[in-house]
């Protein structure tokens, strides 16, 4: 198994009809901004990565860090998202392995927190994420915001 940072990978194509086999709706809307590098900036900000955990060529999971998130609120970030992991491989911690990632990274450019929004409870917690409260995002939805202090992995 292998992380491969989408954006700076130069076989895209295959990666993006490998994600396009997900059967999750977000990771249409993730194709979409794959597909347009105006929206993708709009929507997640510069300099967003996308982590796909790989088997050779197989797309087992894969997750994303980025400036913004579907909650609007630019004192908040970095963001992890598009937590996604295919169904057959499903219980082998692979999305831990790339939340696990994506924070190293998100602590090597120097950030001390990382946030997740999410409709989901009692999921993000088992990884050390901690409620800080419900926001409206983009959509007009209600979503949980997560955070994690990336310095004692815990609030502070």
């Amino acid at each position: 198994m292998k992380i491969v940072e989408y954006f700076s990978d130069k076989r895209k194509e295959h990666w993006k009809r490998e994600i396009k086999k997900s059967d999750w709706g977000a990771a249409g809307f993730l194709m979409e901004l794959l597909n347009d590098k105006k929206k993708l900036i709009r929507s997640l900000g510069e300099g967003a990565k996308l982590f796909l955990l790989t088997d050779n060529d197989k797309l087992l999971s894969f997750v994303s860090l980025s400036r913004k998130d579907c909650i609007i609120d630019e004192s908040l970030y970095p963001w992890i998202g598009f937590v996604y992991t295919f169904p057959q491989y499903r219980g082998n911690r692979y999305s831990e392995k790339l939340i696990n990632f994506a924070e190293e990274q998100a602590r090597n450019d120097g950030h001390s927190k990382i946030y997740i929004c999410t409709d989901h409870e009692n999921l993000y917690e088992k990884y050390g994420y901690i409620y800080m409260e419900s926001g409206i995002d983009c959509w007009g939805e209600l979503s949980r915001i997560y955070y994690k202090d990336l310095l004692c992995g815990g609030k502070i």
